[in-house]
Formats: C-alpha cells, sequence, structure tokens
C-alpha cells in the first residue's frame, strides 16, 4: 500500500462521495463528469489496496477501509482549512475566504449586508448557501461552513450562538379575509380558520403552533407549503392564512397583496442567530464578517431592528 500516492485531489473526490453516499450527487456538487469522478475512486482504492464502498441495490455504503479514510480525509480537510486561515491572518482580514449558510427566510436581509461586507473586504472570497433548517442543521453537524445565520438554534449540538437582531412574525391574510380590519382579535377567533404551514421542523412553524397552543388554539392545517414565495401565493389566493417572518412580506403588505391581521400576541417576536461548533476557531474572514452583522445591523429594514 503507498498511500503517499494519493493526491489531495482524489482524496476530496472520495470525501464528497462519502457524504453524499451517491457518486452522481458528488460528481454535481465537484462539477465533474460521473466517469472522471468514478475514475478517481478507483485509482484511490488500488492504492488503498481495498476496497472503498459496496453496493447493496442502489445504494452505496462505506466499508471498513473507506470509513477509516474517510476519518483521515475529514482530519486532511480540517488541518487544511486551518492552514488556509492561519496563512489568510497572516495576510490580515484582506485576504481569505468565508464560507456561509443561512436559512431561506434570512435571503431577504443577510445578502445585502453581505454584499456591503465584499464591497469594504474585496479580496476575501465568499461562498453561501441558502436552505431550510434541516438543510442548515446537517451542515453544522458536519463542520461544513464557517458561520450559520439561522431563527432558532439547535437544542442537541455544542454550538457558540450570538443573537444578531429581531425577526418578528406576523399573520398575514387575503385582502378580502372577513377577519381584515378586526382590531385586537382574540387568538381564540382563528380556531377553524385553514392556515398555510411550512414543513414540519421549520422554526417558525414551531413558534406559531407553540404559541397558539397555549392560547389552547391547534392550527386546522390545510396545505403545507416547503417554500415562503410559495405560501405568500397561496395566502394571497385565498386558501389561507399563515404565519410569517415580516421580512419576507415587505413587498406583498406595500402592494395590497396581503394584509396584516390584528391578533393579540402578534407580532412574535423571535431572533436571528450567527451560530457555530463550540471550539471552532473562525478565521479573521468570518471574525470580521461576524462584527460586520453586528455592527451594521440598524441598516435593516423595518420589522429587522
Amino acid at each position: 500500500m503507498q498511500l503517499r500516492h494519493a493526491t489531495l485531489h482524489q482524496l476530496r473526490i472520495f470525501l464528497a462521495v462519502a457524504r453524499h453516499s451517491s457518486f452522481a450527487r458528488a460528481a454535481e456538487a465537484l462539477h465533474l463528469s460521473p466517469p472522471t469522478l468514478s475514475l478517481q475512486v478507483k485509482q484511490l482504492s488500488e492504492t488503498v489496496g481495498q476496497p472503498l464502498f459496496e453496493q447493496l441495490g442502489k445504494k452505496i455504503f462505506l466499508t471498513a477501509a473507506g470509513q477509516t479514510l474517510a476519518e483521515a480525509c475529514e482530519d486532511i480537510e480540517g488541518r487544511m482549512e486551518r492552514l488556509s486561515q492561519d496563512l489568510a491572518a497572516l495576510q490580515g482580514v484582506e485576504r481569505g475566504s468565508l464560507k456561509l449558510a443561512i436559512l431561506t427566510t434570512v435571503k431577504y436581509t443577510v445578502p445585502k449586508l453581505l454584499g456591503g461586507f465584499c464591497a469594504a473586504h474585496p479580496g476575501i472570497d465568499v461562498a453561501m448557501l441558502v436552505g431550510n433548517r434541516e438543510n442548515l442543521l446537517q451542515r453544522l453537524a458536519a463542520n461544513q461552513d464557517d458561520l450559520y445565520i439561522m431563527g432558532q438554534p439547535p437544542d442537541n449540538m455544542d454550538v457558540v450562538c450570538e443573537d444578531f437582531a429581531d425577526n418578528p412574525l406576523v399573520l398575514v391574510a387575503p385582502p378580502n379575509h372577513p377577519l381584515v380590519g378586526k382590531k385586537k382579535l382574540a387568538p381564540q377567533r382563528l380556531m377553524n380558520q385553514p392556515f398555510i404551514l411550512r414543513e414540519p421542523g421549520s422554526g417558525t412553524r414551531l413558534t406559531a403552533e407553540r404559541f397558539f397552543a397555549a392560547q389552547g388554539v391547534t392550527l386546522k392545517n390545510r396545505l403545507e407549503v416547503g417554500s415562503n414565495e410559495a405560501i405568500k401565493q397561496t395566502v394571497a389566493g385565498g386558501l389561507g392564512l399563515a404565519v410569517l417572518s415580516s421580512t419576507t412580506v415587505v413587498s406583498e403588505l406595500a402592494l395590497g397583496e396581503l394584509v396584516l391581521l390584528d391578533v393579540l400576541g402578534f407580532p412574535l417576536i423571535r431572533r436571528w442567530h450567527v451560530v457555530y461548533p463550540r471550539g471552532k476557531r473562525l478565521s479573521a474572514a468570518a471574525l470580521a464578517f461576524k462584527a460586520w452583522l453586528f455592527e451594521h445591523r440598524e441598516q435593516r429594514p423595518a420589522g429587522i431592528a
């Protein structure tokens, strides 16, 4: 076994396949053709002298040798990342890279702040992923990014969590809804009203359900939708009510496509948090962006704080 003949490129490809449990998805993520990726994994397997994957049905799994190699690749990737950070630190904050993962709802605010940050620090390479809560938690558990921005921090992970801005949740209805214009509605008035909800596990949905449960109200789930944009269109079409972050409905309220309901207890005030694994050594670029978030939060649109 001549492991010294293995290349970093091969190890990176192998680790992508191990993480995705799929040659096709790994090839897509790395922008490689499937044959090229498969050849690199085959050559690495020959170098190791043992099979790295086994196929059961249509699924692939790591062999014992593959699992051992994957753990070593994680260590190597972490060490290379620290090396990159150390070299960037020697050049100051004007060099380096920043990897962000943000909740879909935050895409209405954070990218604007990121634009200002990039303009102030043009030498920093930035990559940003937008995903739902489940996606972000998976990436956080795998330590795939520098910083994560989400509404509700995980309870079962050892993380550093700093809240930096309000995230008010409002109750919206179509303009012709019979409750529009009513003042100080009791939450109980919504007992039999149909609601358009996000997918289970969504922070916004969890907050709304907890609030109404405390008021003795069980939400009538008419439809589950996986994106805020689809929820807004569904509500505007008259299919039900929805609880959404105020940042997502600014345009629709201004155009009269949606209307706020005056319900006691609303808006529900949540907070946006910047999150990262405890013990993670943040790069100079990540520290600079975290400071930028706190310094420029007063520039957010109304309702964000």
